[in-house]
């Protein structure tokens, strides 16, 4: 199986793994204190996050169970990059609102880019930190976060997990460190289970179930 830009742009022995973006050096950003990964995902490559591969390792109908959205409720699909995956369950659960939330400007283009010639009428685009964006806080029954756990500072971290309501539940699901593998970020960019679920127990987070995918973990809870 072909392995989509995306992941082997993070392949061990790239140039990835000297924490290069787009070629030239990046500097630790500051306001992602607590990350793993101290790095944004470089938006100049989001077109790699739509290679449907992925779905072979990280199958859309296997997560969608685990999450479990109850009829009529409120996904939100929390670093929604280019909304590969909030589309995908967007189309297969009309029945839902499916809000794909990004703090990236430059990948929630790309999402509207793809949307505009078919547009998807339960998918709401939403940037990160604005009005839209709180007014969700509390008020969403399941919340989807792919790839982002490594990713996100205590303060972006503090914003997720503030997005369920009462009975709501979160599915976390990121690459692990402990999984033998060619693609994705470096290893020590990346959580193993027991290091996600020790941070998010940390916050307060009670975690209810874990599952193991080829490369990823999935742990859910409230």
């Amino acid at each position: 199986m072909r392995e989509p830009d995306e992941l082997a742009h993070y392949a061990r022995g790239s140039p990835r793994d000297s924490n290069s973006l787009g070629g030239s050096t990046a500097t630790p950003e500051h306001d992602r204190h607590g990350a793993k990964q101290p790095y944004r995902f470089d938006p100049a490559r989001a077109g790699a996050l739509d290679d449907r591969a992925r779905f072979a390792y990280l199958p859309p109908a296997e997560l969608f169970a685990l999450l479990g959205a109850p009829k009529g409720s409120t996904v939100v699909d929390f670093g929604t990059g280019t909304g590969t995956y909030a589309i995908e369950l967007a189309r297969e659960r009309p029945d839902l609102r499916v809000v794909a939330l990004d703090e990236q400007q430059a990948m929630l283009d790309n999402l509207l880019a793809k949307l505009a010639p078919a547009p998807v009428k339960n998918l709401h685009v939403v940037m990160a930190r604005t009005p839209a964006a709180r007014a969700l806080e509390g008020k969403v029954e399941r919340v989807l976060a792919i790839n982002v756990l490594h990713e996100l500072g205590d303060e972006a971290l503090e914003e997720l997990l503030a997005l369920p309501g009462r009975g709501g539940r979160i599915l976390l699901v990121d690459w692990n460190a402990a999984a033998e593998r060619e693609v994705g970020p470096p290893r020590d960019h990346v959580y193993a289970p027991k290091e996600a679920a020790d941070r998010l127990v940390g916050t307060g987070f009670k975690v209810e179930g874990e599952k193991l995918f080829r490369y990823h973990y999935a742990l859910w809870g409230r």
